[in-house]
Parts: structure tokens; sequence; C-alpha cells
């Protein structure tokens, strides 16, 4: 007697069909991801430290995935290599003087290689061959730096403090100028005797142009400058002339 019902074996037909279709499209994105169904290349590179980059990162060229890591193993105590798998059909746009670096893909997000732009004149990268790399900036060593800064910004902040509070307490020359209103009406009073000492000094100079004594004085030094500006505009009417004189002989 058949103990399976055939409600059952419905359900381990669609059971097992269901399986073998999530089994063959992860297959399918692994391969994809992998680049086993498109034609690849290989090229490699090395760097002195691969900053967290790992075997299957995504290797990005002009902002677009074309590949990724295929194997990264120790040469020596200061050479990493890395070999990358990249998409057949970018081999073109990969030129010899292109170089790889590591970047991350977002603030704090999985490290990606980058390929950058050659120039159009240079030849085309081979199967294999081994482009020069740039080393990467350490986010540790990024954050250092920012800590230098921001402790450098608190030290000039409490310093403008204390000027500020130095200032509006009295304090110093800014402070009593700003605080004293008695050595701001002393600068105002001393503006105004240099105003009263400039007119005064402009009223005894054409009183001394009116003086008998140095009215010569004065003509001559006028007649001199109407003689300078006259010998300017003659050298310069004599500059024109030649000038004219020169187009002429040209044509």
């Amino acid at each position: 007697m058949d103990t399976h019902t055939s409600k059952f074996k419905l359900r381990l037909g669609l059971f097992v069909l269901g399986g073998s279709v999530i089994f063959v499209v992860a297959i399918f994105i692994i391969g994809k991801q992998e680049n086993l169904f498109d034609p690849v290349f290989k090229l490699t590179t090395t760097f002195y430290n691969v900053s967290g980059l790992q075997v299957g990162s995504n290797i990005r060229f002009s902002g677009i995935e074309v590949g990724t890591v295929d194997n990264i193993h120790i040469i020596n105590d200061s050479t990493v290599r890395v070999d990358m798998l990249i998409k057949k059909n970018v081999q073109q746009f990969i030129k010899t003087d292109c170089e790889a670096g590591i970047a991350s893909a977002g603030i704090i997000g999985d490290r990606v290689l980058i390929i950058t732009q050659g120039s159009n004149d240079a030849p085309i990268v081979k199967d294999g061959q081994q482009i020069v790399s740039n080393e990467p900036v350490e986010t540790d060593a990024i954050m250092s730096s920012l800590q230098v800064t921001a402790d450098n910004a608190a030290i000039v902040s409490d310093q403008l403090v204390e000027i500020i509070i130095k200032i509006n307490s009295g304090e110093g020359t800014l402070g009593r100028l700003i605080q004293d209103s008695s050595i701001a009406e002393n600068i105002n009073q001393t503006i105004v005797n240099l105003r009263k000492s400039s007119q005064g000094l402009d009223e005894n100079m054409n009183a001394a142009k009116e003086n008998f004594l140095l009215k010569g004085y004065f003509n001559r030094k006028e007649r001199a400058a109407e003689q300078l500006e006259n010998d300017a505009e003659k050298e310069k009417a004599a500059a024109a002339e030649e000038e004219e004189k020169v187009n002429d002989e040209k044509k």
C-alpha cells in the first residue's frame, strides 16, 4: 500500500524544484560576481600595504566595476602582490601607464581597487602585465591628522576667548580704547587738530604765493612745469610722426 499521498508527492516535487531553481540562481549570481561567465584577462600590481583589500573585492575603472581581486599573497616583508581579473571588453581602455590604487566604497565601506585612466597615446596593457600602484592612505593616519587639527582649533578658540574677555574687561590698549570713552574723545580731538593744522598750512602756502618776495619763485616753478609738459607733448608728437614714417615705408 502506498503510504505517500499524491498531495505529499506534489509538495516534495515543488520543494525539489524550488531548491534546484535557488541553486541555479545562486551559481549564476556567484559566477557573475566572479566573472565566470565573461571572458577576462589578468593584471597584477604590488603594494607595500593593501590596507584591508580582500580577495573578491571589486575593481573599478572610470567609476565602473570591471572586475574582482583574484588573489593576494605576500612576496616579501615589503611587497604584497595583488592579482586582478578584469573583463576582456575593458582591456582596450586600460593603458600601460594606468595606476592601481586602493580606496573605500564609502566613508566606512569595503575597500575597492581603483584603476586610474592612462594617456591616449600609451599602448594597451597585455594579459598578465603588471601596472604601477599608489600606496593607500591609512584611515588611522587620516583620523590622527584630524585629531591634531581639532586640538589646534581648540587651543586657538580658548586663546580667542581669553582675548575677548580681557577686551571686555578693559585690559590692554584695545580694551581701554573700547571701554574708556575719554581715550576715544582724545583721538577725535587729535583728528580735529590735524585737520585745522592742514587747513592752516594751506592758507600759509596761498599767502606765500601772493608774497612779493616769493612770487618769483612760484612763477618759476609754474613755468618749469609748463615747460616739462610742453616737452612731453613734443616727444609724443615726434614719436607719432616717426611711427607714421615707418608705416609709410612698409607700405
